[in-house]
């Protein structure tokens, strides 16, 4: 199972104070996950990725993300240090990837990109070659050429931006990003219904066009659990002692949010569970918003609660 993490800030990050520094950093739980669904592929060595945008507005490149992946494991890259070492964003996708359909290249790392657009996904598509034929025969050509890679993950990306009014846009609107991975979600499950597929689909999801953020914890079923997903927010990310980290909450502001899927401190009340099937929303101004994935497994599962 794969690892997934995001921040979005009022102000840049160094990247190694999510990647590399916290004693529990995303590069960690590639090697030690405590939380993960699936202990059959107990090690993320199957290549990371990491992207970011630029904090200078006024750059002629800052409206598209900078993307950088290997396949090699990211617990033994010296590149990737290197570069978290330097390298600061207010906004920053990272991903570490235990496969589960498509080889190991690096056209198969997380996050992906399209325009000013980057996706990631911890989870799978269940039996997804049962509905990949009926997936292709939906996309717009443009979205269908992009695609370079064989994951699942890739493809729901590009159902997902087949979604959109206009993939190529400047500027998205927060709820057009959600309306579009809610149907996405919808339309995965709607293709596998048919196609009589039983298993459940993990869909934790992540979109941002570099001003909001959209997330999914997802599981199509009404008894499991999705893949844990976790977020933080306050006024500052900061270390105490080495490799040990807090979020501060200075007062009511939220200056910056961090989502992942295992929590980076080891402080309990830094952190609140993401429920399954819940969409969370980072407005560019820092709100967060959260709201059921309202679907029939959804509902059952509300109604087994009462």
């Amino acid at each position: 199972m794969c690892r997934l993490l995001l921040y979005k800030g009022k102000q840049p990050i160094q990247l190694a104070h999510l990647l590399t520094k916290p004693a529990h950093s995303i590069i960690n739980q590639s090697f030690d996950s405590r939380l993960r669904i699936d202990r059959r592929r107990p090690i993320n060595g199957d290549g990371f990725g990491v992207g970011w945008y630029e904090p200078d507005a006024d750059s002629e490149t800052a409206n598209t993300p900078c993307i950088f992946t290997s396949v090699t494991p990211a617990w033994n890259n010296n590149n990737l240090i290197r570069l978290a070492e330097k390298i600061k964003s207010p906004l920053v996708f990272a991903h570490v990837r235990a496969s589960t359909a498509g080889t190991v290249t690096e056209t198969n790392c997380h996050p992906f990109q399209y325009g000013r657009l980057m996706f990631m996904h911890n989870g799978g598509v269940a039996q997804f070659d049962r509905i990949k034929r009926r997936l292709i025969a939906t996309l717009k050509e443009d979205i269908f050429l992009f695609v370079q890679g064989s994951t699942d993950s890739e493809w729901s990306f590009a159902l997902f931006l087949n979604f959109l009014k206009n993939p190529d846009a400047d500027t998205f609107d927060y709820v057009e990003l959600k309306e579009a991975m809610l149907k996405t979600i919808s339309q995965l499950n709607e293709w596998a219904e048919e196609a009589g597929i039983t298993e459940p689909s993990l869909l934790n999801f992540a979109v941002t066009d570099g001003e909001s953020v959209v997330c999914a914890r997802y599981v199509s079923s009404d008894t499991l659990e999705a893949p844990s997903l976790y977020f933080s927010s306050g006024t500052k990310f900061e270390s105490y002692e080495p490799g040990h980290y807090r979020m501060v909450k200075a007062d009511r502001r939220e200056d910056m949010v961090v989502v992942a899927s295992e929590p980076l401190t080891f402080e309990k009340a830094d952190w609140l569970t993401i429920p399954t099937n819940t969409i969370l929303v980072i407005t560019p101004k820092l709100s967060v918003l959260l709201s059921p994935i309202k679907d029939n497994n959804n509902m059952r599962r509300q109604e087994n609660a009462n």
